[in-house]
This record gives C-alpha cells, sequence and structure tokens, in this order.
C-alpha cells in the first residue's frame, strides 16, 4: 500500500518536470515587417526554412500592425522567410538569413525591406518610386511636427492669455506665425495678447491678417471672422482716438452682421469697453443695439445695466426743487434689468440709485403769493 502511494506522488512529480524540460529546449522570435517604404505590411505569414524557403518547419501569421511572433521552435539556424497571400508556391517576398534560434530566448529579427540589400535586387523604376514615396512620407511627417508643435503652442499662448501673461504669449506666436505664416488661429491669439498688452496697432494688424486668411478658405470661419472683427472693434475703442469711436462702432456692427448668433455678445462687449473707456454716448448706443437683438432674453441683463449707468452719468437736478430730473430711458432700463435678473450681481446697485433719484425730495421752498 504504501509502495503504490509513493508511486503516485512519484508520477504526479514527473509531470511538471517534463513540461520544463519541454520548455528549456525551444526558442522564441519575434518581429516586425516593413516594406521598402517603411510602411508596416498588414497581412502575409512568416516561416522558417532550412532549406532556402522551399519548405517551412514553422509559419506565424502577421497581424495587421506589421507584427509576428513565434514559439515552440526548436533550437537552431533559420531561413526567415516573408510571403503575401497570393505569393506562388515556391516563391517569397523577402528573406533574412542564418536567424539563430536559440534554447529558452526570443529573438528579435525584423523582415525591413528598406535596407540596402533589399533595394538593390530592386529595378531602377520601383527604387525611383520609392524614393518618391520616402520623400513625400518624410515631409508629411514633417509638416505633421509641426502642426503638433504648433498646436502645443496654441493650447500654451490661449493658457497665458488666460493668466494675464500676454508677453508671453505675444513670444510665442509671434514665433509660430513667422513658422506658419497662414494659421489663422495664430493670428488671432496674436491679437488677442497684443490686445492684452496695449498694443492696439499691432493687433488691429495681427485680426486683420485673420481676416485676410480666411476670405481665401473654401469655407469661411463666420465664428472665427466674427470674433477677428470684435477684436478690432476693441482695439480701436480702447485707443483712446476720438477718430476711431465710429471705426470700432463699424467693426462691432461687422461681427454681429456676419455671426449673428453671436451678435447680442459682441453688442455687449462694445457697450462694455466703451464704459470702461468713459465714452458714455458709445456706451449707450452701443447697449441700445444688444437690446435690440432681444429685447427681453433673461441670459442677457447686462445691456440695460450698461445703458442706465451711461444715461445716470446726464441727471441733473431741479435748482429751486432741488428734484432729480432723469433722462428719458434711464428709468426703464434699470427696471428692466432688475425684471430679468431680480437677483442679478447689479441688482442691489440698481435698487440704491433708483431709491436715491426717485425719492421725492423735501425742501422748505414755498412759492411767495402774488399782492392783489
Amino acid at each position: 500500500m504504501k509502495l503504490r502511494t509513493l508511486l503516485s506522488l512519484c508520477a504526479v512529480a514527473l509531470v511538471p518536470f517534463a513540461a520544463l524540460a519541454q520548455t528549456a529546449v525551444t526558442g522564441k522570435v519575434h518581429g516586425r515587417v516593413t516594406d521598402p517604404t517603411g510602411v508596416p505590411k498588414a497581412v502575409g505569414t512568416v516561416g522558417l526554412s532550412t532549406d532556402m524557403g522551399h519548405t517551412f518547419k514553422y509559419t506565424f501569421p502577421v497581424s495587421a500592425t506589421g507584427d509576428f511572433t513565434g514559439d515552440g521552435i526548436a533550437p537552431g539556424t533559420y531561413s526567415l522567410v516573408y510571403r503575401m497571400p497570393d505569393t506562388p508556391e515556391g516563391k517569397f517576398i523577402d528573406e533574412i538569413d542564418n536567424v539563430k534560434i536559440v534554447a529558452a530566448s526570443d529573438v528579435m529579427q525584423d523582415l525591413d525591406m528598406s535596407r540596402a540589400e533589399y533595394i538593390s535586387k530592386m529595378t531602377p523604376d520601383q527604387q525611383k518610386q520609392v524614393a518618391e514615396f520616402k520623400k513625400k512620407n518624410a515631409d508629411v511627417m514633417k509638416t505633421n511636427l509641426l502642426v503638433k508643435n504648433l498646436n502645443a503652442d496654441l493650447t500654451a499662448a490661449r493658457q497665458n492669455i488666460k493668466d494675464k501673461k500676454f508677453d508671453e504669449a505675444e513670444a510665442l506666436m509671434l514665433k509660430d506665425s513667422a513658422a506658419k505664416p497662414d494659421g489663422v488661429p495664430i493670428w488671432f491669439e496674436l491679437g488677442n495678447a497684443q490686445l492684452g498688452l496695449k498694443k492696439y496697432d499691432d493687433a488691429i494688424v495681427s485680426y486683420k491678417k485673420v481676416l485676410e486668411l480666411d476670405a481665401t478658405a473654401k469655407k469661411p470661419n463666420p465664428d472665427q471672422d466674427g470674433a477677428a472683427h470684435a477684436g478690432i472693434g476693441e482695439a480701436y475703442a480702447r485707443d483712446g482716438k476720438p477718430d476711431d469711436v465710429a471705426k470700432a462702432q463699424e467693426e462691432y456692427d461687422q461681427a454681429a452682421k456676419i455671426n449673428p448668433v453671436k451678435a447680442a455678445s459682441y453688442l455687449t462687449n462694445e457697450a462694455a469697453i466703451f464704459m470702461n473707456a468713459n465714452n458714455g454716448d458709445a456706451q449707450a448706443a452701443a447697449a441700445d443695439k444688444a437690446i435690440a437683438v432681444d429685447p427681453a432674453d433673461p441670459k442677457n441683463p447686462l445691456p440695460y445695466y450698461i445703458k442706465g449707468q451711461a444715461l445716470v452719468a446726464k441727471v441733473t437736478q431741479d435748482p429751486k426743487t432741488k428734484a432729480w430730473i432723469l433722462p428719458p430711458g434711464m428709468e426703464d432700463a434699470y427696471n428692466t434689468y432688475l425684471k430679468l435678473a431680480p437677483t442679478g450681481p447689479y441688482a442691489a446697485e440698481i435698487a440704491s440709485i433708483l431709491k436715491e433719484l426717485t425719492t421725492p425730495v423735501e425742501t422748505s421752498f414755498k412759492a411767495t403769493k402774488k399782492k392783489g
């Protein structure tokens, strides 16, 4: 009984040792198959032969990425042969001689048809075609790398502008506009950076470059063009030149016309910028244009506040009664803001202004009675 049990245990123990012995005497191979232009082959088989490719000891499929792997290979020296599905019997596309498979090792061996040995066997016409393709492909790769770098710079510039690091954004976009003079987004962000730096004349030039380039495009971008016109308008509005006020208004009107979806936004910004520039008349005019786009838009009550702020500066006081005389439209503008945004950020300020200006003023003034 004991002997039988011992023999059973020995038999069980022999199985893994046998598996280990089998693994130890075989090897592996892996690699990639690429054509003369460097493009991976997506079909075919790779075989290991000991008779110059006439017969194969092992064959492995080539994946869609051109890769192949094989294991369980007896150690030895082989020819590594690549064949396409339509390759005639006894023929092959490429061959690598003297590939040594070592026990318990994974050998890497590519079939790279762009090597000089393979190219030299091609006809002159084939070699010319390969050379032309490589040059074209190299140009494409160079362009792709440039685009990748430009996109990274654009992302960085936009973040710099957001962080008010306008000088860093300008430096990046100046460099990139020289590398790619037809890059519309580059000129646009350059204009934004220059606007932040108060280089208004430079910003106008950059934004106009956006419009010039987009005019030649097969499909002009109204969003980009509208933003460029608005940028030019802002530069004119901020530069402080009296003659440029009309130019700014014209540019904002053009932005609203080109991209009507954002008309209210452009015109509201125009009003806000003129408010910052202390130009009350232009401020009120722009606010009226923004209101006219959609008079009851609850998402855009700001034009009413801006209009009220422009008109409140025109409030006068009766010299006798001391009562406030409100300019036409001011009270309506403020009240409309409160109706659309009763808890808006300017609601408390407006309520305070209206309370002060509309509360009757107590006065001791009395009219002198005429003597009869």
